[in-house]
């Protein structure tokens, strides 16, 4: 990154902050797609955000957006037609190494960060004030990095990195939050999805919808509609599937006498025994004892 930027070589082997106003004349990389093996924190400022790209919505501050990408993701480096154009000269990227993670307090709590999954267009909109907050801990990496290593060093980068993602978790619940109506929307249109995919009977042909169907179906990522789903109602997108599935089995147990496995197979299990082993685990009866119950 630093080499596509005509940056000096990276004072760590695993982390960099880097600012585009150091950046020297990009018009070699506009336009350009590379798969990134790194995670990527991408600050733009307002008058470089479209609202369209980035799912700005009339809830959302406007004095910046981050974008966050994981390992395996790619990139393309916009181009707005102008030459030697600099991109953005407000913006910055902190980005670092897999292996930070290893070894580490963060190895355990990686996964909470799920918005590294998220698209482009779920990205985090920030106010002024949560933007200098993120900044002060950016200043504080690059100070750490930038003087001589000792013992310290590495976790108090460490350390830096997890209090700046655990910001960046904090202001999605607030965004989260300040989007409640229409993240009801999106939980009714899921819910209204669901019940149209077992009415059109596509359950038989195609199987359980899983959470990335569900989330494409949507225009969202997976990550982003499991979180949405788990701060608005306390169930993951795939605990709400469940649920939906094993409310239509009750029903179908209780008001027919279709055998056990002929719903199995309605509700897109390839076998009965998965049926059971779920039902199981939800309600604690198998489905025959629970169609016998009353």
């Amino acid at each position: 990154m630093h080499q596509m930027g005509s940056l000096p070589k990276p004072k760590h082997p695993l982390i960099s902050v880097i600012y585009n106003k150091d950046l020297k004349t990009v018009s070699g990389i506009n336009g350009v797609r590379i798969i990134n093996h790194l995670y990527t924190v991408i600050f733009k400022s307002s008058d470089a955000c479209s609202s369209f790209s980035y799912g700005k919505s009339s809830y959302d501050y406007e004095e910046g957006t981050l974008v966050f990408t994981s390992p395996g993701q790619v990139m393309e480096f916009e181009n707005n037609g102008a030459e030697n154009e600099q991109i953005d000269p407000d913006g910055w990227s902190l980005v670092f190494h897999p292996d930070i993670f290893r070894n580490s307090t963060l190895s355990d709590k990686k996964n909470k960060y799920s918005f590294f999954q998220y698209d482009s267009n779920e990205a985090l909109h920030v106010s002024e004030k949560e933007k200098s907050s993120l900044e002060d801990l950016l200043k504080k990496i690059v100070q750490e990095y930038s003087q001589m290593l000792d013992r310290h060093s590495q976790n108090l980068i460490i350390s830096n990195i997890e209090l700046f993602l655990d910001y960046c978790l904090r202001f999605y619940d607030r965004q989260f939050f300040s989007r409640a109506n229409l993240n009801s929307d999106i939980i009714s249109k899921f819910e209204r999805f669901l019940i149209n995919y077992y009415e059109a009977n596509k359950a038989s042909h195609h199987g359980i919808p899983n959470v990335e169907h569900c989330a494409k179906q949507l225009n969202l990522s997976p990550n982003y509609l499991s979180d949405i789903l788990k701060r608005e109602t306390g169930k993951t997108a795939l605990e709400h599937i469940h649920f939906f599935i094993i409310e239509r089995a009750k029903d179908s147990l209780l008001n027919s006498s279709d055998p056990i496995s002929r719903i199995a197979y309605s509700l897109g299990f390839e076998y009965p025994q998965h049926f059971s082993n779920l039902f199981r685990s939800k309600t604690g009866f198998s489905p025959k004892e629970f169609r016998h119950l009353n």
